[in-house]
């Protein structure tokens, strides 16, 4: 039985033919993730502008992605997340580039990576860090992939959801793993996950952040006691009434 994350891939391919193919320049220095995250002295937030998603439907249609990343670096945000699928997110790389223009955090590109072409894109659209899925590729995608987006200067979040996606992960020494408390196959939502992962492998020298269900700051000292250094929120903040606010609450002490 497909799963969302199955039907995602699928249309990633179709759009792989429409992408611009040729070199990317290289007079661009992105903005490092990875020493921001080193150098924090709070617990990190990555804070995300999502529309909508497959779980959840409608967050946040009439979002304006300038205004909204404004209100986030105001608030503190170490870095800010932009998803830019368009068919299940609602997303697109035009808010990837409003974004960069509008903060000097590091900016993520949130998709789903399959493919070079799509780094490549990232770049040229100004992403300091990709997104490397490890439930979407297998280990040979995975090593090349993440190989070429560091050739391009940029960090790279390499996310897992279980056990095995650790393993798989460690394999290639990332400097950034994303713990994903939501199963991208049943969209279900549990922050114990990070817990139990971090207890197992929490020892390894990547920096680890903590992904999806993060709501309140006893959420964030949950995490910040497993081992995260950094959260990614998404839907908390896209529906916060002050979103700056929200963000200075979950920055707890480490």
């Amino acid at each position: 039985m497909a799963t969302i994350l199955d039907d995602i891939i699928i249309q990633k391919k179709k759009e792989l033919d429409a992408l611009p193919a040729g070199p990317v320049s290289g007079d661009r220095q992105p903005v490092s993730l990875l020493k921001r995250l080193k150098q924090a002295e709070t617990m990190a937030v990555i804070s995300e502008v999502k529309r909508s998603s497959p779980s959840k439907g409608d967050i946040n249609q009439a979002v304006n992605p300038a205004e909204q990343a404004a209100k986030y670096a105001a608030g503190g945000a170490d870095a800010i997340s932009v998803l830019t699928d368009r068919k299940f997110f609602s997303g697109s790389m035009e808010d990837l580039e409003t974004v960069k223009e509008t903060v000097g955090v590091p900016v993520l590109n949130k998709d789903f990576i399959i493919d070079r072409r799509q780094i490549d894109n990232a770049c040229r659209f100004g992403a300091d860090v990709i997104l490397l899925i490890v439930a979407a590729l297998d280990d040979s995608s995975l090593h090349e992939l993440y190989t070429h987006a560091k050739s391009l200067g940029l960090d790279v979040l390499v996310e897992v959801h279980d056990e095995a996606e650790m393993e798989r992960a460690l394999k290639i020494n990332p400097e950034i793993i994303g713990i994903n408390n939501r199963d991208l196959k049943t969209f279900t939502v549990d922050i114990a996950n990070t817990e139990r992962l971090l207890g197992k492998y929490g020892g390894s020298d990547a920096v680890f952040i903590a992904e999806s269900g993060i709501k309140t700051a006893e959420d964030a000292l949950r995490m910040q006691r497993a081992g995260a250094k950094a959260l990614l929120v998404g839907e908390t903040l896209m529906t916060a009434e002050n979103p700056s606010e929200k963000i200075r609450e979950l920055k707890v002490e480490l």
